[in-house]
């Protein structure tokens, strides 16, 4: 399992779709944090100077090496890897199969935005599909009440009341355009991020706000008796505080700025949002703006995505621009071309936009599941899964079970008659030492990697964990 823009959490190694197939097929299973973030600190900040060695490319070098040293100290070298992942490390499970094929035999790269685009309109535009699978007037509704607060905003004298129905940490400041635009975005962001998770089995994670799904959200938006569309949008916005056990909402975009200009391990922002909005600024756009007349929010234009990666990163526009066409050069965008990897991605999903929704070729198909979120597949079986969702799990297992010219059978079978789990993160970075030590067997693993190699990057050259 490859990590992505946050802490690899052990709950994996319990729990997920793909633990049911190491269990029918014999697997081990390992996973990998992603240089970082979490525990993987190969640096001393995360200084702009030293962001410069963050990457897909760099973190496809640390899978490689990884792989390498894992099938030495296991007796595993010519065994078939698999490599699984969700969201981006669903991109990085194809990427690897495309630039290590010597190294991991096939990949299901679910949820995979696998094309990077600087502007990404459409993600606003599957927000407003899926709404309307559910009510065909809810994003009609989010819409009126998004245009009815934009046009509060030209009016300082609303500012008190629009601090209070949406319970602002503090005093509402309007004084740039990037204000607006933060503000907008943050109360979209409750509609966005609960499309993009809508019915996901996600509380093995911790995550909370599993129970507000888009039904939930359209019942609160279609209700009169909570006032017109802009009451109730501020009802939705205090429903996910209230979720959340947020007292208040920060909307200050200088807050915003102080915390993602923070370079310390220690700051606000190190979880990973500075990290992935530099990833963003430098390697894949993917910015989600409302420049779409068919979707249902207003007042975050992609120059307000593009000016963050100035402000934090010192990253142009034309840089950004630069760096999303040599992404595409660099991995083949949606004209890949591998063999052996599965493309899962669910209808519901935002991002199912920039993934593979049809098949490529017999090697390279893509399982498109009606009604389904982001990374649905993934996670644990319940009953109430739609018929389909669980067709498409039952699918992925039988290509990797018997698929005659792709999968070959039980491909996951290693030495151990058991599945065995392991937790991996980096540690350390050119100073360290090569070592590989095994702290508890089946729980956890620290590799430390030294000797260093370079690999080119948009920006310039990058760190690698070398061989």
């Amino acid at each position: 399992m490859i990590g992505g823009e946050g802490p690899a959490n052990p709950a994996w190694m319990k729990n997920g779709t793909w633990l049911t197939y190491a269990d029918k097929l014999g697997a081990l299973c390992l996973m990998l944090e992603h240089r970082f973030y979490g525990k993987s600190h190969p640096t001393a900040d995360l200084s702009t100077n030293n962001l410069r060695f963050l990457s897909s490319r760099q973190a496809l070098a640390d899978l490689a090496h990884f792989r390498t040293v894992m099938g030495e100290a296991r007796g595993l070298t010519n065994n078939k890897w698999v490599a699984f992942g969700g969201s981006y490390p669903g991109s990085l499970a194809a990427w690897f199969r495309l630039k290590y094929p010597h190294l991991v035999y096939a990949s299901v790269a679910t949820s995979a935005p696998v094309h990077a685009t600087v502007n990404f309109p459409e993600y606003l535009e599957v927000v407003w599909r899926s709404l309307a699978t559910e009510n065909a007037q809810c994003p009609l509704l989010v819409k009126k009440a998004s245009d009815s607060l934009v046009e509060k905003l030209k009016d300082p004298e609303t500012f008190d009341n629009i601090t209070k129905d949406f319970n602002l940490c503090s005093k509402l400041q309007i004084q740039t355009e990037m204000d607006s635009a933060y503000f907008l975005e943050m109360l979209a962001g409750n509609f966005m991020d609960v499309v993009q998770y809508n019915e996901d089995n996600r509380e093995f994670e911790g995550v909370q706000g599993g129970n507000i799904t888009i039904k939930v959200l359209c019942d609160v938006m279609s209700d009169p008796s909570l006032g017109d569309p802009y009451a109730r949008y501020a009802a939705v916005a205090r429903l996910l505080m209230d979720t959340f056990s947020l007292k208040c909402l920060d909307a200050s975009f200088s807050n915003y700025l102080r915390d993602m200009t923070n370079t310390s391990w220690e700051g606000p922002a190190a979880g990973g949002g500075r990290q992935w909005v530099y990833q963003t600024c430098t390697e894949f756009g993917f910015y989600q703006s409302t420049d779409s007349p068919n979707q249902p929010f207003t007042g975050f234009p992609l120059d307000y995505q593009l000016k963050q990666c100035a402000d934090f990163y010192n990253v142009s526009a034309e840089q950004v621009a630069q760096a999303v066409v040599q992404t595409n050069e660099y991995y083949g965008g949606y004209n890949i071309k591998s063999s052996r990897i599965v493309f899962p991605n669910g209808s519901i999903d935002p991002w199912h936009a920039l993934g593979i929704t049809q098949d490529i070729t017999a090697e390279l198909p893509a399982v498109f599941i009606k009604g389904t979120a982001h990374c649905a597949n993934m996670y644990p079986a319940r009953s109430q899964d739609l018929p389909q969702l669980s067709l498409a799990r039952d699918h992925v297992l039988l290509l990797l079970q018997h698929g005659s010219d792709f999968f070959a059978a039980r491909l996951f079978t290693v030495e151990a008659s058991r599945t065995s789990c392991s937790v991996v993160w980096l540690e350390g970075g050119a100073q360290s030492n090569k070592v590989l030590r095994e702290t508890t067997a089946g729980s956890e693993i620290r590799l430390t990697a030294a000797g260093t190699r370079t690999v080119n990057t948009p920006l310039g050259p990058g760190l690698a964990a070398g061989t």
